[in-house]
């Protein structure tokens, strides 16, 4: 993309924050470095969210390509149920479990997984109760319905898995790859949705005979339990009461992990990045997400730009191009609708950029403390290691492109 160089040199003594550090309000952030973000040892957790469709898994996956061959040892973790992380690394599918991938040459290892809500719900379940407790609950028809589909699951199960992965302490680096939408970030909200759904006053009120006795309950709730389980089913009713009497022991727990996650996430070793194509509805989802992070008081690392469309030159502009090839082709002679051809192409490209350019500043204008990294379109779709290594080199390589414009760098804010 056209954009002014960055300034070649920095005094001397100058301040540089961590690789993933949040940049303080009213200065001007540093370039975001992925390549020591990946390889330093303090990194242990990278978050990539953003919308569908901006090549936020594959770029999830080359940043895990790239911390492993650089020597450590990474797990890739998706909760995108599509299998876009499988795909790209090679593989038919994944699952709950880490599988290794085979990076020949790699010093260290690279890992990947696809989140089983259930299953991982199902883990839980039998790692925390006795067998008998366990089987009570896995066999509850209501828990069957909120293990597989009920709104929030995904999310918690999600903050348990990285919660288990982070615990376990065997990965150097964790990158995870989270859903292609604005819930992406709804895992954050885990712990409270959870807790508000069952310490709610629907679910006491329902589990009130249960937990207190019959003799204890007030005729006005005995004429209000007749109502709902007209509205809701006897069964219904007795199933969500005998699920939450069950789960009571053990839901304590499920909190407090998945509180102590949501806190590791605002810690040192912890960085947001957010991925976004230079298109307008990506680059507004991508201010959803840096304004939410910045709520949360989450660190960000700073924002992808994938699939920009750089010119390979910017001596010639679009609209002398233009006038170039209506010259060519007016000359005429051997070769001159070919001639003409390539800068009309050129012209398009430069007419793209320039687009692309006009996106990338409106962004930078709203969110001036945000670094950017820009990464050229692909020729095609990434499906195997090869073409993540490219896209590694890409988020991870030298800042200079062939026209001389750096990929990493702050955008310049237009003053009015």
């Amino acid at each position: 993309m056209a954009v002014e160089p960055a300034a070649a040199t920095e005094p001397a003594g100058t301040h540089r924050p961590a690789p993933g550090a949040r940049p303080q309000p009213g200065r001007e952030a540093p370039p975001m470095d992925l390549a020591a973000l990946i390889t330093d040892p303090g990194s242990r957790i990278i978050v990539c969210c953003g919308a569908g469709g901006v090549g936020k898994t594959t770029t999830s996956a080359a940043l895990g390509l790239a911390a492993a061959e650089a020597g450590r040892r990474v797990v890739v973790l998706t909760i995108d149920p599509a299998r876009r992380l499988a795909q790209s690394l090679g593989l038919e599918e994944l699952d709950n479990e880490p599988r290794r991938i085979d990076v020949p040459g790699a010093a260290g290892e690279l890992h990947a997984m696809m989140l089983d809500m259930k299953r991982t719900f199902d883990d839980i379940v039998v790692a925390h109760s006795t067998p008998e407790r366990a089987q009570q609950i896995l066999d509850n028809p209501f828990y069957q319905s909120l293990s597989s589909s009920f709104a929030g699951t995904q999310e918690y199960m999600a903050m348990e898995k990285l919660g288990q992965l982070r615990a376990a302490d065997t990965w150097d680096l964790i990158v995870v790859d989270t859903p292609p939408s604005r819930s992406a970030l709804d895992f954050l909200d885990a712990p409270n949705r959870m807790s508000r759904f069952l310490d709610g006053t629907m679910i006491r009120l329902l589990t009130a005979p249960s937990r207190a006795g019959l003799k204890f309950v007030s005729a006005g709730f005995l004429v209000f339990s007749r109502i709902i389980s007209k509205v809701l089913g006897g069964q219904l009713l007795r199933d969500i009461s005998a699920f939450v009497s069950a789960l009571d022991t053990m839901f304590g727990g499920f909190r407090e992990r998945a509180n102590a996650t949501y806190e590791l996430l605002h810690r040192p070793g912890t960085s947001f990045v957010v991925v976004a194509t230079p298109e307008p509805d990506a680059l507004r989802e991508a201010s959803f997400f840096v304004d939410r992070l910045s709520t949360e008081g989450l660190p960000l690392a700073g924002l992808v730009l994938n699939r920009t469309h750089p010119p390979a030159t910017t001596v010639l502009s679009a609209t002398r191009a233009e006038g170039a090839a209506e010259e060519v082709v007016e000359a005429g002679g051997e070769g001159a609708e070919l001639a003409a051809a390539a800068l009309r192409v050129h012209a398009e490209r430069m007419t793209l950029a320039a687009r692309e350019q006009h996106l990338a500043d409106r962004f930078t204008s709203a969110h001036p403390d945000v670094a950017v990294r820009t990464v050229h379109a692909a020729a095609g779709d990434v499906h195997d290691l090869e073409g993540l290594r490219e896209m590694a080199g890409e988020l991870t390589g030298p800042d200079d492109t062939p026209t001389g414009i750096p990929r990493t760098r702050v955008l310049p804010v237009r003053r009015r």
